[in-house]
């Protein structure tokens, strides 16, 4: 796979335009459901794709006949020069190619120091556990980092999580990630950073495909179609996956009840690209997924699924400008129990059957023309979410005696300017925006099934409040082969419904809602230095300090037996947590960046080295000066290869260092050190034979600690074998 790049008729796809070739150089609340088994990809057979039908209509329309040069690129409005003051990572489409897992969350770990909350990756982690997160500043389900792709933010609505499922990585062009910065550009959200998408744009073979098949009767399967009209193209790509899966606990704590934990998803996804005029078109997705997968025992399924629409107009003249507006809607459900001791029974616990949500935003950019060497953005943004659990818990006999549904909604709209200035050797940055947010409808209600007496009809208190931030960056090129920075900034986020009203299990364990958190706030600096010493080499090095105020923990406040405030029963084995704002998390770390790619042979180096603490008083007093859960003091990713003729190889080392399960640090995480590898060799012109190994060593990798010891591993050694194919 190739970048994106501008396409031109006047230049032809072979060779690409002076900026192609730059660019490439850088239910009802009421009813029980009738069963507790669900069907795969019933919502996603269901889903309308009546808005794809009207694209592909619109792309073999007859070209209207142009006076002017048409340039096409799928590409949102050109990067910001100020950019250079702020640590940024960026991820080459040949890289997301060669994945050997070929999935998303593999190629972002080439970026050290982002990571998810655990280390499990989207084929048996809990989704919940899949938040994204940069510079050691923690986690739990939400992200705290942002994700977006094409402009669109990427985090489920309820819960912050990120649907990895959803993205085949031959979708993607281009990644882009920008360590820190704050909210400033990119919106509320991005406290430890940016994680920007691109979709895959008009380079690739009309039709092309893949397939393997993989250790414990894997299999993984991609296809796409390039439609081209004049200088208009459309994009139609699936993806499906599924396995038998691994058992997660480890063999010595297993017991009669572990079983291997399958997973079967799919995706799919269609995209125009629509010239209006010489300077600008219209961009338009449609995409859905569905996700089922378990957690090695029984009565613990998770499914998920979505739909998501977009319409993008991108104006390129004088005048640039964005106009966005999405849609998006997801369900999750989640099945939760307990094993007992001996690992030889597993009751129910709790039943989350539904937890629909939806998403709504527009976003507006406007870029002036004010002058030569000097960038400004102007614009605002606006999303809207609302979503509701729906549960059944108190488990009698392995039946449910009650229910429970509790959501809500929030709303943030904000404004921003954001202003780059170049002279000469220097570059000089400053952006700002003010956010308003409400969270409205808060609720919980809790009755039994039977009879339906009411237990608990709480209706929290609608709020309100301003959010201030910005970022500010400097940026000095003394020689060609140099270049200094530093950039400080502040960031917001808002708690996500979930952290509002979701109460949820691992295991024994029980973590209820906290309806009356706060916004979590950080600031920060950074600076840093890039050096080119030669063609197709750089190395980067940044320094940071980063302050979260408030920063949302699962905190301890109890352990079982007994019965607790918003989650009921915990067994003697199991620890009581509620979701609470921390006084702070300061985090001080060094970040490495260096990589060659001058030729057929190419390497790769990332590390993060972190010192994270808590802040702590009142009820999480005990967790002062701990380390937050789930947050490695160094991750490295390195990679070596070689491409050349066709032939493609590389191999890639990661290492995790030793990190602690729980706010308390009373449960760790060995350090782990993995290896795989990738190889496609060519049978023919366009057909070549993928081999891809993860894990090759098989390395034990801790991905989870239960209250009791019993131990969990992410991916063991995974083999595969399979073709890929263009024409």
């Amino acid at each position: 796979m190739m970048a994106p790049f501008v396409c031109n008729p006047l230049v032809g796809r072979a060779g690409g335009s002076i900026q192609a070739r730059n660019e490439r150089r850088g239910g009802s609340s009421g009813s029980v459901p009738r069963s507790s088994g669900w069907r795969f990809g019933e919502s996603f057979i269901n889903t309308r794709f009546g808005p794809a039908a009207l694209i592909l209509l619109a792309v073999n329309a007859p070209a209207q006949a142009q006076t002017t040069q048409v340039v096409v690129t799928g590409r949102g409005l050109a990067p910001r020069p100020g950019d250079a003051a702020f640590d940024v990572v960026t991820i080459a489409p040949e890289r997301i190619a060669e994945s050997a897992s070929a999935r998303l969350e593999s190629v972002l770990a080439d970026v050290a120091g982002l990571q998810q909350f655990r280390r499990s990756d989207s084929r048996t982690a809990n989704p919940t556990s899949q938040g994204i997160s940069l510079r050691g500043i923690g986690g739990n389900a939400s992200s705290r980092a942002l994700l977006i792709l094409d402009g669109v933010p990427q985090a489920d609505p309820f819960g912050g999580w990120v649907a990895f499922p959803a993205y085949a990585t031959d979708r993607i062009g281009l990644i882009r990630v920008t360590r820190g910065g704050g909210s400033g550009y990119f919106g509320a959200g991005a406290l430890a950073g940016t994680v920007e998408l691109e979709s895959a744009g008009p380079t690739g073979a009309p039709i092309a495909g893949s397939v393997a098949y993989g250790s414990r009767n894997s299999v993984d399967a991609k296809a796409s179609a390039l439609l081209q009209n004049g200088s208009g193209f459309a994009t139609l790509s699936a993806a499906y996956a599924r396995g038998d899966g691994f058992v997660p606990v480890v063999a010595e704590s297993r017991g009669r009840v572990d079983r291997a934990a399958p997973y079967e998803q799919a995706s799919g996804a269609v995209r125009a690209v629509l010239p209006i005029s010489g300077d600008t078109e219209v961009q338009a997705n449609v995409s859905a997924f569905a996700d089922v997968r378990d957690r090695g025992t029984d009565i613990t399924r998770n499914r998920s699924e979505g739909a998501d629409a977009s319409i993008r107009l991108v104006g390129r003249g004088r005048w640039g400008f964005s106009a966005l507006a999405y849609l998006q809607t997801r369900g999750f459900a989640s099945q939760f129990a307990a094993v007992d001791v001996a690992r030889s029974t597993v009751t129910p616990t709790l039943d989350q059957y539904n937890t629909p949500a939806t998403g709504l935003g527009a976003r507006v950019e406007l870029v002036p023309p004010v002058g030569a060497g000097i960038d400004l953005r102007l614009g605002g943004d606006w999303r809207d979410v609302t979503g509701r659990t729906q549960e059944l818990y108190s488990f009698t006999a392995g039946v449910p005696t009650r229910r429970r549904e509790a959501g809500g909604s929030s709303e943030t709209a904000g404004v921003f300017a954001d202003a780059s200035v170049e002279r000469g050797a220097v570059t000089l940055t400053l952006g700002g925006r003010v956010d308003r947010w409400r969270i409205s409808d808060g609720h919980t209600r809790e009755a039994l099934l039977t009879g339906g007496a009411p237990l608990t009809d709480a209706i929290y208190p609608d709020r309100t409040g301003t959010e201030w931030t910005g970022r500010a960056g400097l940026a000095v090129a003394p020689i060609e082969a140099v270049r200094l920075r530093v950039a400080a900034y502040r960031g917001w986020r808002l708690p996500t419904l979930n952290e509002f009203y979701r109460p949820f299990r691992v295991g024994a364990d029980a973590t209820a809602a906290n309806a009356a958190l706060a916004p979590e706030r950080l600031t920060g600096f950074d600076a840093g230095v890039s050096l080119t010493p030669l063609r197709g080499a750089s190395i980067g090095v940044s320094v940071f300090r980063d302050r979260l105020t408030g920063g949302i923990a699962n905190v301890t406040e109890g352990r079982g037996a007994g019965t607790f405030p918003g989650v009921g029963f915990v067994a003697a084995n199991g620890v009581y947590r509620v979701r609470r704002n921390l006084d702070a998390i300061r985090a001080t770390g060094i970040e490495l960046d260096a990589r060659y790619d001058a030729g057929p042979a190419f390497a790769l180096l990332s590390w993060s080295h972190v010192n994270a603490l808590v802040s702590a008083s009142g009820t999480a007093a005990a967790l002062d000066g701990l380390r937050p859960a789930q947050s490695p003091r160094d991750l490295v990713s390195g990679t070596i290869g070689w491409r050349g003729d066709g032939l493609t190889v590389s191999t890639t080392v990661r290492h995790a260092a030793r990190q602690f399960e729980d706010d308390a640090n009373s449960r760790t995480l060995a350090p782990a050190t993995t290896l795989d590898v990738y190889a496609a060799v060519p049978l023919a012109a366009k057909l070549a034979v993928e081999l891809r190994g993860e894990n090759l060593f098989d390395e034990r990798v801790e991905a989870g600690v239960a209250g009791t010891g019993i131990i969990e591993r992410a991916t063991p050694r995974t083999l595969w074998i399979g073709l890929r194919w263009a024409r």
